[in-house]
This record gives structure tokens, sequence and C-alpha cells, in this order.
């Protein structure tokens, strides 16, 4: 197969005019010469964690449905005599008392945006570990979106499973925040001066 001669004098003249035409190099040489931008690692342990909190919401989706047509009230009781709690307590009785508003279309709904939230979160996860930039705007939008929410949750009845999981999610949305800034700054040319040849 003969050699491409056509490419030889766009490179040449490019060369030459390197002053004139500063992207003129970046535009002729081929793309498979131009360097891929790297894995980013942090990236691939957000979607990971995504993936795995997925699984367990699914587990718990699943589990709220099983309880649809069973007895809350007697089940959980029998758990709190197993577990060797009081279950004349002020505690055990306020638990058995919100367990018995929930009714069956409640655990649907419940089960429903249980499932909800785990496809959202298997959407981001898969996104990010196969490099997706749309997969993360999505992942910062949805986390910080969540931020107010688990700040009322803290504010109202703080523990330390919200504390720690809501200083997660803030970090992934400061890490993803940096991270893209970063790399719009990276792909923005930056104004380089204009050289006037005189004749």
């Amino acid at each position: 197969m003969p050699p491409d001669t056509t490419m030889r004098p766009r490179l040449a003249y490019a060369t030459e005019n390197a002053s004139l035409f500063p992207f003129a190099m970046q535009q002729t040489l081929p793309t498979s010469n131009r360097p891929k931008e790297e894995t980013n690692r942090w990236l691939v342990l957000i979607g990971v964690a995504k993936l795995l909190k997925a699984v367990l919401f699914v587990a718990l989706g699943f589990g709220a449905l099983r309880l649809v047509h069973r007895d809350l009230v007697s089940l959980v009781t029998h758990w709190i005599v197993d577990m060797r709690f009081d279950p004349e307590g002020r505690m055990v009785n306020l638990i058995l008392e919100k367990i018995a508003l929930i009714s069956p279309h409640k655990l649907r709904l419940i089960s429903t945006a249980i499932f909800c939230y785990a496809a959202l979160d298997v959407l981001e996860g898969t996104g990010l570990v196969l490099g997706k930039r749309w997969a993360e705007y999505l992942t910062l939008i949805v986390t910080a979106s969540f931020l107010p929410w688990e700040f009322f949750e803290i504010i109202h009845k703080p523990n330390w499973p919200k504390c720690i999981f809501t200083l997660l999610n803030i970090g992934v949305v400061l890490y993803l925040a940096a991270y893209l800034q970063k790399r719009l700054r990276a792909h923005t040319p930056s104004s380089m001066p204009v050289h006037v040849h005189k004749t």
C-alpha cells in the first residue's frame, strides 16, 4: 500500500507557520497520536461505592415487600423479646406505635422509593466506573440535592451513621466540583498572543 503523501505538505506548512496557527499541529495530527485521558481512581471508587449501595437498597426493597402482608407489630415485638428488651418499656412502646401506623400501601410506596433510589445509584455507579462524563455531572447534582434533606435529618434526629453518611456525601460533592472545574479549565484554550509578520 503506497504511503499517504497528502498529510506531509499539511504538516510541513503547520510546522513552519506555528506562530500564525497555534492550533494547526493539533488539528492535523491523527487522533490516534493524541494523549488519552487517564482513568480517575477516585471516580471509580465512588462508582463502586454507588453500586454497593444499590445492592443494599435492592435488598431493603425486597425486604419491605415481604412485610406487606405480615403483622408488623407482632413481628417487631417478637424481635424485641428475642433481644432481651423490655416489651413494656417507654421507648419500645413508642416504636411499636410508629410501626402500627405503617399500612401495606405505605410499605409498597416505601419499597418503590427504595427501588428508584437503587436504580439511580446503579446509573451513577455504572457511568462512573465506565468513565462517562455525564455520570460525573449526574452524581454531583443528585448527591448535592440530597444534602439539605440529610442536614434536616441530622438536626432533628442526630446519630453517628447519619453524620458519617452526610460527611461522605459532602466529600463526594466537593471532590466532583473541584475535579470538573479543573478539567473545564484544562480544556479551555488560553489566550495566545497574535504575531504580526511585517512584509
